[in-house]
């Protein structure tokens, strides 16, 4: 990792954001921007990434984004941290929550929806929550976020049944995590963990690297379903209107051969989309989100055509977890997928009015 990024890593939001004006005022020549791009699906430390809150601005900035959202797992805690670190960096910040949302209760209860670990389960998104209702948002996920530990703390006991290697919680996990200041710990905190146990004096890269390879095969072997810390759907709307977020379905279509070679050929909503497409309106999700990156240009024609025939807001950002990506998405330079950068601008303008 670079010495900007190790720089500003630093322990503590107030050292980042200090680090950070450093960086800013020692700078010979500002980054060329590049504002066919944007990206609003970045994780930091409070779920799993190698960038802070502020260094995730600064690598944003440095690849060429006027703007950049941050998207944590079952966290809104590096959300003011990266506002304040966009500010001085001078480019447009959006804000929003991942978490997995049970869909039991819906006509997909039975379906592979888009998480590859469980039926009737999807990830979706809540973007665009203002800095007022930071803190209603905080209070809200901490529950969550315990109960998952639970499930985290189970999950360790299975890798040990499984390599012969014994991991303490308390000791090699929560150390890697920004939980103590309202972050997560996902399952990518447990694979880390074990990469670093298992090539400690290797470098961060290596350790990633380790990392990628446990979660393409050692983690369906230890995954235990979450249950309890799962909010239905019903509550994710209900929760969405209250803070007034922008609640969204993110699309992953089918996995042929993957344009970004993570992810295994798998079926996924491709065969009931339009069904799928339909229904979201039904139930108050007012859009979808995807990255265009991830599916084959016939796949993002469709629901394209989808969404406009129900209105729905489209969003789009890459996901950023490890650092090996790129901040860009090449894609989003095509004149068709403008409506992307569009929208989000508009998440900016919409959260800088408070």
């Amino acid at each position: 990792m670079d010495r900007e990024i190790t720089f500003l890593n630093a322990a503590t939001a107030e050292q980042r954001l200090e680090n950070l004006r450093t960086l800013l005022a020692e700078e010979k020549e500002k980054p060329i921007v590049l504002p066919q791009y944007s990206n609003n699906h970045i994780h930091t430390t409070f779920s799993f990434s190698p960038y802070s809150p502020t260094a995730a601005v600064w690598a944003a900035r440095r690849a060429g984004l006027s703007t950049a959202g941050i998207m944590d797992h079952d966290s809104i805690g590096g959300a003011s941290e990266f506002r304040k670190a966009a500010a001085l960096a001078g480019i447009g910040s959006t804000c929003g929550v991942e978490m997995r949302i049970s869909w039991k209760e819906t006509p997909f209860a039975d379906r592979r929806i888009n998480n590859p670990d469980q039926r009737g389960v999807a990830y979706m998104t809540f973007h665009s929550i203002r800095e007022r209702y930071f803190g209603q948002t905080a209070e809200f996920l901490k529950p969550y976020r315990e109960r998952r530990n639970a499930r985290n703390i189970r999950m360790l006991e299975n890798i040990r049944e499984k390599t012969g290697i014994a991991l303490d919680f308390e000791r090699d996990v929560l150390p890697l995590s920004e939980y103590r200041n309202g972050g997560s710990v996902t399952e990518r905190h447990l694979l880390f963990a074990l990469a670093k146990k298992v090539i400690p004096d290797g470098t961060e890269e290596e350790q990633y690297r380790l990392l990628g390879q446990y979660k393409a095969g050692l983690i369906h072997e230890v995954y235990i379903e979450p249950t309890d810390e799962l909010m239905t759907l019903s509550e994710a709307i209900a929760f969405a209107k209250e803070v007034d977020a922008i609640l969204c379905y993110p699309y992953l279509g089918d996995v042929t051969d993957s344009p970004t070679g993570d992810k295994k050929a798998a079926k996924f909503e491709d065969d009931y989309l339009d069904e799928l497409i339909a229904y979201l309106p039904t139930v108050g999700i007012p859009a979808v989100t995807y990255m265009p990156s991830r599916n084959t240009e016939a796949q993002l024609r469709r629901l394209m055509n989808l969404c406009e025939t129900h209105h729905l807001k489209q969003i789009s950002g890459e996901d950023i977890n490890s650092p090996s990506q790129s901040f860009i998405c090449k894609q989003l330079a095509d004149p068709k997928y403008a409506h992307l950068v569009d929208a989000a601008w508009e998440l900016v303008e919409r959260e800088r009015e408070g």
